[in-house]
């Protein structure tokens, strides 16, 4: 694991283009498995994610051709074996279970080794995705391994989720694009990048109606084409920089940022005392913001910015406008209403003088404006947490190294040096 060596304290500014969106390109290559045409994209982030599922891919003897500096990618699976090894899924990245879909429709059948831990793919909720698969079709057993099977081709059915998750709503799309049948899903996920998996699955023949709301329905086709994409950008890392130019009273410009994305985001930012302009699809965080918490109108409550499935405020954006909250003048009220313990990494940021009070799993409390020093901190294996102790560390005055931060490059290919072209003082230490 390497560690982030950060000498803090300095403005971020300039202007910076955001990479392809991580959460619209995984589920996208796993959606090509659905075809035996070529596939062409364009705006490929240079992740880890994705260099394990090229891996993959290759395992199974398809042709991916990358030119990474282009960041331009072709796909054609049609040569993939007739089976594969589960010893070769991509390990480490929880997106892995997107494959479900895709290998079930070109192989039949998909075999997990178990252990008392859980399956290969790690301790992770797959239930949902179970559920779904079942529901479409898929014979599910586990009797020590975990095997799905399917027939023929899956079949059409409407289902009511417990919830909104993205995945599950993905694998949803890729199962029932190459289903019999019509099939509806009611409380889909509509984020950004749902959204871009509809359209490229459109692209490539499906027919999908829906798109962006919380009903989903598929008409099932007996094939799809091959297709050309380009990934949009990352609105997270969109916001991520944004943060950061705030955080370090920077001048920063970020391009390719499509507003329509970004009012309600926009809106938690003002809670926080930054303003967010355009020029054309470029997003501006202007220097030296007077970070201040907007007082609610009723006097009695404490500001506050919570956050649950789309278009609610991401809860991915959270830590860094935790971060942010840090160096703000008052109080603020952060509740994450998806995830239990998504706050478990403030011990960190406390070790920098903030001052945070976990309310229960799913609240804290911020009280800005204390005395921060440099320090030494550990970063979790969740990639916006570890971007936010590289914040606070930046908008210190001394040297703090960010430990284990590999998590960032998870999503942001060429951190340090995007941000060392804006300014900051920061290198990898392997």
């Amino acid at each position: 694991m390497a560690n982030l060596i950060v000498h803090g304290g300095k403005p971020l500014s300039g202007t910076i283009t955001p990479s392809g969106n991580k959460n619209a390109v995984l589920p996208i290559l796993c959606a090509t498995l659905l075809t035996d045409q070529p596939v062409n994209l364009r705006n490929i982030p240079a992740i880890t994610d994705i260099e394990k599922l090229v891996s993959f891919f290759r395992s199974l003897d398809s042709l991916i051709e990358w030119d990474r500096e282009a960041k331009t990618m072709t796909l054609q699976h049609s040569g993939s074996s007739k089976d594969f090894d589960p010893e070769s899924l991509p390990q480490g990245m929880r997106s892995a279970v997107l494959l479900f879909a895709p290998l079930l429709h070109r192989f039949k059948e998909v075999r997990l080794d178990s252990n008392p831990k859980g399956c290969a793919l790690g301790v992770r909720e797959l239930d949902p995705h179970l559920e779904i698969l079942s529901h479409l079709g898929t014979k599910v057993a586990h009797n020590g391994d975990l095997v799905l099977s399917l027939a023929d081709r899956f079949q059409a059915a409407s289902h009511w989720a417990d919830y909104m998750s993205v995945t599950t709503t993905e694998t949803f799309l890729m199962a029932a694009a190459v289903g019999q049948g019509s099939s509806t899903l009611t409380n889909a996920a509509s984020e950004p990048h749902v959204q871009d998996l509809c359209r490229f699955l459109q692209s490539m023949g499906a027919r999908i109606e829906g798109v962006g709301t919380s009903v989903l329905t598929v008409t099932g086709v007996e094939a799809l084409d091959g297709a050309e994409a380009s990934i949009s950008s990352d609105h997270h890392e969109v916001a991520t920089f944004l943060a950061l130019g705030a955080i370090t009273g920077g001048d920063l410009r970020v391009g390719h940022s499509e507003a329509r994305h970004f009012a309600l985001i926009n809106r938690s930012f003002a809670k926080l005392g930054v303003e967010i302009s355009y020029d054309g699809e470029t997003a501006i965080c202007a220097p030296d913001q007077k970070l201040r918490i907007q007082q609610p109108y009723t006097p009695n409550l404490l500001p506050k910015i919570e956050a649950a499935p789309w278009p609610y405020f991401p809860v991915d954006l959270l830590p860094p406008m935790v971060a942010l909250a840090t160096q703000a003048d008052g109080v603020m009220h952060f509740w994450n209403k998806v995830y239990e313990g998504g706050f478990a990494w403030l011990p960190e940021l406390v070790k920098f003088g903030a001052h945070a009070v976990v309310s229960d799993p799913h609240r804290i409390i911020v009280f800005g404006r204390r005395p921060m020093r440099p320090a030494v901190v550990e970063a979790p294996y969740i990639i916006r947490a570890a971007v936010a102790l590289y914040m606070t560390a930046a908008s210190i005055e001394g040297r703090s190294i960010v430990k284990n931060a590999d998590p960032i490059r998870r999503a942001h290919p060429h951190f340090a040096e995007n941000l060392r072209k804006l300014g900051a003082e920061i290198e990898w230490d392997e």
